[in-house]
């Protein structure tokens, strides 16, 4: 990926980051990646980017709702008991992150309109505040994240005009957008979530320990510096 647009200005590093906003490893990753920048001694100069990824590219918009255990034993042919079982390891998981994750009452929807309200937000400098949003409605509240209304809601309560992010939704003003991250994604081979590239070189993959983001931070920062003082 070296080469690539994702690069920075001088004294800038940025973090790219493919995910989904019901991909519980995700919301994990955020929330390991944002332990590892309050470590970090140059976390200011830290701009993290999100990407668009679908983890459930089967469901269209306007399907039903479908709660992840039923997705998941679906998916990978197992018992619903045998998919509950899965889904509390992921929430003992998520808790011991101080994340609250009440799967048993979300609801699975296409997140290709959650992507377009990401990108909405991104425009308006508060990208990062609308990821967060949508993952904490999503895994604990049990928003339909695919309806427009309730993501216009969210949009307002991390500061986003309400009716300009309606307007936006309603219109598809972003569907490109949301395409070009997934074109983007499958021509990077990139078949999993979370998914970080940092300074468009040191790709990461998985909900990773901070000590390891740390690592990455370092290197990557230090090359960064390197090239901006030639």
């Amino acid at each position: 990926m070296a080469g690539e647009s994702f690069g920075s200005a001088a004294r800038k590093l940025v973090v790219d980051v493919w995910s989904d906003v019901v991909c519980p490893f995700c919301y994990m990753g955020e929330t390991l990646l944002d332990q590892a920048l309050e470590k970090f001694p140059h976390s200011s100069h830290v701009t993290v980017r999100y990407h668009s990824f679908l983890l459930a590219p089967e469901m269209a918009e306007g399907d039903a709702p479908i709660s992840p255990a039923d997705h998941i034993a679906t998916k990978h042919g197992m018992s619903r008991a045998q998919a509950l079982k899965v889904l509390e390891g992921v929430t003992e998981r998520a808790a011991r992150l101080g994340l609250e994750y009440r799967l048993d009452r979300a609801q699975g929807v296409s997140t290709r309109t959650a992507h377009q309200l990401s990108h909405f937000a991104a425009a308006q400098g508060k990208q990062r505040e609308m990821i967060r949003r949508l993952f904490r409605a999503y895994f604990t509240e049990g928003a339909l994240l695919s309806d427009h209304q309730v993501l216009a809601d969210l949009a307002a309560e991390v500061g986003l005009d309400r009716a300009s992010a309606l307007a936006a939704l309603d219109s598809g003003e972003f569907v490109d957008a949301v395409q070009a991250d997934l074109r983007q994604a499958r021509e990077y081979g990139i078949n999993g979530v979370p998914f970080f590239v940092f300074a468009g070189k040191y790709a990461v993959s998985g909900a990773q320990p901070v000590e390891q983001l740390l690592r990455v931070l370092d290197t990557s920062w230090n090359e960064t510096q390197a090239v901006a003082t030639r």
